[in-house]
Order: structure tokens, then sequence, then C-alpha cells
């Protein structure tokens, strides 16, 4: 929360690019990436019997989700009223509340909750961890698929205000088309939750990333509106972070609770590597072609492969021999 914050407050008085990219590259990544997905979604994990646990990934996911709904329209007010700087300013303030209650939320060190998760093994180390994890070819296929999911979500949440822009849409379009795809995702995150229980995870997500696709045609293909903005942000956004209910569900089945954090986090940083892509390839492509055109095919022909690759999943604990630590 800290360097989050830190960072916040350094982008907005950057005077130089290094500076802004060691604020809101830098310290902002950090911050984020210890308060996100991978340390939220294996805490519940642990504290949760394996029944609870999908809706559980589903309301955590639409919990951070609504925030992308309520800040846009407060940070357009922000900005209007104070300036971007002091916006900046504001929303690092607003991050200090984590700070006191994630010190409440501790808890002792316990054993996982019973459930059809793969038992842990006490005396496991991380590097067996790795090894187990990346020899394991349906968790490889799921990182490799995960990829896609931060191509599409990072492209479209920096380049898309851009986009309209150059459509000739006003500025407040982008912010709003952001701001309802935060609040559809909470619906599509919680509906995906629901789902994880009750149809294979692995045809979940081929049918979230073919949504995806599917919508990110039609969009391209149809003359830019207001209308159509707002739409396709609706319905991308029940497609847009609903992945992380079975996706972290899964990795919890295959390999248990013990280590979620991090083998969670090894698929959180193939998304990453995708988000970065999605954000640079946006700038470098449309600096060179003139246009975002070739990048949102690029994220349809993603959003099919990841479909594809998810589909030979296996569901189910990952086999142990008598060998392992136990």
């Amino acid at each position: 929360a800290l360097l989050y914050a830190a960072g916040l407050v350094t982008m907005a008085y950057a005077t130089s690019p290094l500076q802004l990219h060691l604020g809101a590259g830098v310290l902002i990544g950090f911050g984020l990436s210890a308060c996100s997905f991978n340390l939220v979604l294996a805490a519940f994990g642990k504290l949760l019997p394996e029944q609870w646990r999908p809706m559980a990934f589903g309301a955590g996911t639409a919990a951070g989700s609504f925030g992308q709904f309520l800040f846009p329209p407060i940070g357009n007010i922000l900005i209007d009223t104070l300036g971007w700087q002091q916006a900046l300013v504001v929303f690092a303030f607003t991050l200090l509340p984590i700070l006191p209650i994630s010190i409440v939320m501790a808890t002792r060190k316990t054993g996982a909750a019973a459930g059809a998760a793969a038992p842990n093994l006490p005396n496991q180390t991380i590097v067996q961890a790795l090894g187990e994890a990346f020899k394991h070819r349906s968790y490889v296929l799921l990182v490799l698929g995960f990829f896609t999911c931060g191509f599409q979500l990072a492209f479209i949440t920096v380049h898309m205000p851009a986009y309209l822009k150059d459509a000739g849409l006003p500025a407040w379009v982008g912010g709003w088309t952001l701001a309802v795809i935060g609040l559809a995702n909470a619906v599509g995150s919680l509906s995906s939750g629901w789902l994880s229980t009750r149809m294979p995870k692995r045809h979940l997500l081929a049918w979230i990333y073919l949504g995806r696709a599917v919508a990110i045609a039609a969009f391209i293909l149809i003359p830019a509106s207001p209308l159509t903005a707002l739409t396709f942000g609706v319905v991308i956004g029940l497609f847009w972070l609903s992945t992380v209910p079975p996706t972290s569900s899964l990795v919890m089945l295959m390999f248990g609770t013990k280590y979620m954090a991090m083998l969670y986090g090894f698929a959180f940083f193939s998304h990453q590597v995708g988000g970065f892509l999605g954000v640079w390839l946006g700038g470098v492509l449309y600096e060179s072609m003139g246009n975002y055109q070739f990048v949102w095919w690029l994220s349809v022909a993603l959003g099919v492969a990841s479909a594809l690759i998810n589909l030979p999943i296996v569901e189910r604990p990952v086999e142990r021999s008598a060998a392992q630590p136990a």
C-alpha cells in the first residue's frame, strides 16, 4: 500500500520520463502486485472450506471490479476541479486504509481447510513445488492461456479512451466505458465463481476467452458511437476478470493451498507479461500504423487461441508419488 501510494505521488510530480517510469511503472507495479489477486485469493483459499472457495474468489474479484466502476468518474471530477496532479495525490491517500485493515485481518498460520484440492505436503520446498507445477501440463496450459487475459485487459484499459477519441467521440465516453466495464465485471466475476462450482472450469474458461474474441470483433466492425462503446463496455465487462475464479480454483485444485499464492502468482506473472505487451504494442503499432486495428485483431486471435489452449486441461489434483516429501 505504501509503495502504491508513493508511486502515485511520484507520478504526480514527475518532471522527466525516468521519474514517471519510476512512479507509474516501478513503485505502482510492485505495490499493485502485493495488493493483488494472488495474495487475496490465496488467503480466501486457506480460510474457507473448498465448497465456498469459487464464490469467494468471484466475490473478491467483484470487489476490485467495483472500484474500477467507482473511481473513473471520481477521477474525472477531481481532474476537472483540482487538476490531474492533485487527483493522483487524493488517490494515494485513499490507499492508506489498507494499512490498518491488513493488520486487523492478520491470522496465524493454520492448515488448509478440508476439501477436494490436492493435499498439502508439509515438507515440500518452494523449489520442489515449482518443479512439480512446471512439469504439470495442465498448469502450463493454464498459465499460457492467462497471458491473453492480461494482453486484452491492459490494452483496452490504456488505449480505449484514445481509440474512442480518434473516432470523434467526447472524452466522457472513454471514462464511462471503463466504468461500466468495472460494474459489469462485478456481475461477471460473481457469475463465474458460481458457474465454477457447476461446470468444468476448463470449459468455462474456453467460453470466456471465446466470448471476449467475439465481443471485440463485433465492436471494431461496428461504427463507434457512445451507444456501441457503452454496450461493448457492458459485454466485455462480463468477461473481464471472470477468468480469475476458475483459474485460481484450478491452481488450488491441482496443488493444494500451501503454495497457492506463489503458483497463482506465476500464472498472474504470465497475465502481467501479456498486459505489458498489450500496452506497449498498442502504443508502438499506433505510432507506426496510425491506428489500433492490428492490435484489436491480435486480441481477437489471442482470445480464440486461449479458448483452445484451455480445453485439454485435466481437472484433478496432481499425482504425487510416495517418494515425494510428506
